[in-house]
């Protein structure tokens, strides 16, 4: 066994020796895209953002080669890891330098380039500064790295802010990330809090190298990778690989290079880092769902009927149910009554359509005349919306309760407007005169027609003895006259008539008015359903769906 295979073997493998399925990573993604899709418009934007870009990021990566494997070479000015590519390319390819800024542009060498170009394009890596290894591939030492991408990284502790930006960039991109610290600076904090401190949910794509170890001796360079392997610990970084190189002398790049092939044939590098993304943006969205409502309906019946009451008393439900009984009452001694007194109650005006209230229900309702809401009662419809928005964000993380109380008010200004239209088109039950009326209105004109006969025979009478003829006699009950008796048993029967109705018609008034109020009570109700209860159980919804999709999201 040749000394490259046991240090493989001895070297811990990424993620623990974990296999990262592609299929399950996509779907983990496709989670995190419903969980954005759900949120998007209830959530802030910068609490999204993290998320949309591992979504971008990892469907443009897996859309490009799977058969190379993308390795940073990552460190400060003077750490030697421009030496390492160098030595692990075997060619002079990146320029060697102590002093900054050196150049802001990274480079890359390609064991195997075909199929490269698109994910180097993808990288931002510009052909002047891309190396392949194709022709050297013959050796059994280089076919080991087929499928390599290995890149040189501008320096992250640079004094021009474009190189940072660029090892920031590439950061956020590359599949695997070597770490190359020096022995002067190993323990500086700008590497450990800045960056690596970053790195734990991607810990199965991290290595950690003490560089130029060839300037220790023994004890002193395993004292110091202890040392760093303490620091790593408190990074949240435990148990990554760690261990001394050098581009010359001993130890030489033999771990390291153990540690690429391993990845390079593993191939899942890519997965493993796109997984660990995955990973960071699942972490961080969590606190916005982490309570589980059991999808149960959150604002109870009682909130919703205090709402639609409220909303009825700005509607001037009440005025209309009082207009409604009394517009009863004037309809049915319009038709019960005297025809004398019918003719004087026509006289009236109608209390419903004094209210511009139509008596059917009509398909394009005019507006009525209701008078408009007191402010009492625009604080108690507010107040009312606020209950509802209260009890259905309870205990929802933030920034759900927002968006419930953001939702429940995002339709008021159509409210008046939809209440003033459901009032107007509400069937109150007045189109239709009851099938009584006409029995007791018929009963009405033949008491009328009577006593009408008996008038009109004693007005005969009273003219032929006036003009001194001679009396026209009539036919006698008992001493009374005929005509007597019809005119007074006439008007008696439509006074008995009249009074025995009034309390039928006090009955019937006042249930055409509780009709009337259940109707219109059900019209408002749909407007609080329609336009603040709905609005507010949508977020509800999306709240439960992103929930559900980031389930799908986790590891």
């Amino acid at each position: 066994m040749s000394l490259v295979e046991r240090i493989k073997q001895a070297i811990p493998r990424q993620g623990g020796g974990g296999t990262v399925d592609a299929d399950r990573l996509v779907a983990r993604v496709d989670g995190l895209r419903r969980f954005v899709r759900a949120a998007e418009e209830h959530v802030p934007e910068d609490r999204l953002v993290t998320a949309r870009t591992v979504i971008d990021r990892s469907g443009e990566r897996l859309a490009l080669s799977r058969a190379h494997t993308v390795v940073a070479l990552a460190g400060a000015t003077g750490s030697g890891k421009s030496s390492l590519f160098n030595a692990l390319s075997k060619f002079q390819l990146s320029r060697v330098g102590v002093r900054r800024p050196t150049t802001g542009v990274a480079h890359a060498c390609v064991w195997g380039p075909a199929g490269a170009g698109p994910l180097l394009d993808w990288l931002g890596v510009p052909p002047s500064r891309r190396f392949n290894r194709e022709s050297a591939l013959d050796g059994e030492d280089e076919a080991a790295l087929r499928g390599l991408v290995l890149l040189d990284l501008p320096d992250f502790d640079s004094i021009e802010a474009r190189h940072r930006v660029e090892v920031d960039r590439l950061l956020r991109l590359v599949d695997l990330v070597v770490w190359v610290l020096d022995p002067q600076k190993y323990a500086d904090r700008v590497v450990h809090q800045q960056y690596l401190a970053n790195f734990q949910q991607h810990r199965d794509v991290t290595v950690v190298v003490l560089n130029q170890a060839d300037r220790l001796n023994r004890a002193d360079s395993e004292r110091l990778v202890a040392d760093l392997q303490r620091l790593l610990e408190a990074d949240g970084l435990g148990g990554v690989p760690a261990f001394a190189t050098s581009a010359k002398g001993q130890p030489g790049l033999a771990t390291l290079r153990a540690t690429l092939e391993r990845a390079v044939a593993d191939r899942q590098a890519a997965l493993r880092r796109l997984a660990g993304d995955v990973n960071q943006a699942v972490a961080g969205l969590e606190p916005m769902v982490a309570l589980d409502t059991g999808g149960g309906e959150r604002v109870a019946r009682g909130t919703v009927d205090r709402l639609a009451g409220a909303l009825s008393a700005a509607a001037g439900v009440p005025i209309v149910v009082d207009a409604t009984e009394r517009t009863y009452r004037h309809r049915a001694t319009g038709t019960l009554g005297w025809p004398v007194a019918r003719w004087l109650r026509r006289l009236r005006p109608d209390p419903l359509r004094r209210l511009h209230l139509p008596s059917a229900p009509v398909p394009t309702p005019s507006a009525t005349s209701l008078p408009e809401s007191t402010a009492a009662q625009k604080a108690a419809v507010t107040l009312a919306s606020r209950d509802v928005a209260q009890e259905a964000g309870a205990g929802l993380p933030e920034p759900w309760p927002e968006a419930v109380t953001k939702a429940s008010r995002s339709q008021v200004d159509d409210v008046p407007d939809a209440l003033d239209v459901a009032v107007a088109s509400a069937d109150l039950g007045m189109a239709r005169k009851p099938a009584w009326w006409r029995l007791v209105g018929a009963l009405q004109w033949l008491g009328a027609a009577t006593a009408l006969a008996g008038l009109l025979w004693l007005a005969v009478r009273a003219v032929f003895a006036f003009l001194g003829l001679p009396g026209i006699d009539g036919p006698q009950v008992g001493r009374l006259p005929l005509a007597t008796v019809l005119l007074g048993g006439g008007l008696l029967f439509g006074l008995l008539l009249a009074v025995v109705i009034r309390p039928v018609v006090g009955l019937a008034a006042r249930r055409a008015r509780a009709r009337a109020e259940r109707r219109l009570r059900d019209a408002i109700a749909e407007v609080a359903a329609t336009h603040i209860v709905a609005p507010v159980r949508e977020v509800l919804r999306s709240y439960d769906d992103a929930r559900e999709a980031l389930r799908a999201a986790r590891d």
